[in-house]
């Protein structure tokens, strides 16, 4: 019998999956593919930011964008507020869409360069009938002045503004129909460091102020830790370590965990870091390893973990993993 979703989760996962075809036969059969998101599960409650790490490569990006039907699940399901959208048609997902938004990483490409920012912010309050035809203009200037945008840049393009600017825009855009979950791929990743500092900062303050719950994906640990209640660690797919921030960062107990945060740089001169060095290439996810998909980095791999996937579970209260070793401890 399958475990009843959890009734206090804004958002559930359970065995989500997403694969894209590589091959197919003059039939239309699908002959070989790619795996991007494999067997992914969590749960986030209302007012918590959950962080998606991982290398590049590694599914974060399409895991986050399944979530919000950009990409049609292969398997698995998502409940999102009680609803189980999995298989949402195109119209059904247009009511859902006014409570869940993205933030693209690349502010440069994700903006249409012919439309002001009065008419970028406008359009989706209208679209979804927010607040009154009279009353679009005002509430686009409020929503500006609250994402640290002027009144004056309503009638300018997106070509006339920073990097740092354009990411507020976005951000603007995402929460212009007041969602209640915002994915933010790599929001920051393209930005200079003191301006990632801001929009963080941003990302925290409306989060507190709009009750807003973030899916956080990105590759920078340092900017994961500060934002982030609990982290989930992705390689080639699959979720291979989930928990509460401090049980990740203090007791990370993955060996691809141990190597991605022995990584950070430490600000203090003085400490030596124990660089865990991991060997060979990222395997290609049209043609994963059999057994344990980290095996043939692995520097602790044994027999059993080239013929066997391990099994994700709870080790400690709300800290899952997925390790053969951790089953002889």
């Amino acid at each position: 019998m399958a475990k009843p979703f959890d009734p206090e989760a804004i958002l559930e996962v359970r065995h989500l999956r997403k694969c894209f075809p590589l091959k197919k036969s003059l039939t239309g059969k699908v002959l070989s593919e790619l795996v991007a998101v494999d067997d992914v599960s969590f749960t986030l409650r209302a007012g918590e930011t959950l962080g998606i790490v991982g290398e590049s490569g590694c599914g974060k990006t399409t895991l986050g964008r399944a979530i919000l039907k950009l990409h049609q699940p292969t398997d698995g399901k998502i409940v999102f507020m009680g609803e189980d959208i999995t298989n949402y048609t195109s119209v059904q997902m247009r009511e859902i869409r006014k409570k869940m938004q993205i933030i693209f990483q690349d502010p440069y490409s994700s903006l249409p360069p012919r439309s002001t920012v009065g008419d970028i912010l406008s359009e989706p309050v209208r679209v979804h009938n927010i607040v009154p035809k009279d009353e679009v203009k005002d509430y686009v200037l409020n929503l500006m002045e609250r994402c640290g945008l002027r009144d004056y840049y309503y009638e300018r393009y997106p070509h006339e503004f920073s990097g740092g600017q354009r990411q507020r825009i976005c951000i603007a855009r995402a929460l212009s129909v007041n969602p209640s979950l915002v994915i933010c791929d790599e929001p920051v990743s393209a930005l200079d460091v003191s301006i990632q500092a801001q929009i963080i900062n941003l990302l925290k303050e409306l989060q507190r102020d709009m009750n807003l719950t973030y899916v956080f994906i990105s590759h920078d640990l340092s900017v994961v830790k500060f934002i982030s209640d609990r982290i989930g660690v992705m390689y080639l797919g699959s979720m291979v370590e989930f928990g509460n921030k401090k049980d990740i960062f203090d007791n990370p107990i993955h060996p691809y965990t141990k190597a991605l945060f022995s990584a950070i740089p430490n600000p203090n001169p003085d400490v030596k870091m124990e660089r865990i060095q991991l060997s060979g290439d990222i395997p290609s996810p049209a043609n994963p390893p059999k057994g344990c998909r980290f095996h043939t980095r692995c520097p602790y791999a044994k027999e059993i973990c080239k013929h066997i996937p391990p099994e994700y579970k709870e080790y400690e209260e709300g800290h899952f993993a997925a390790c053969h070793l951790l089953n002889e401890e």
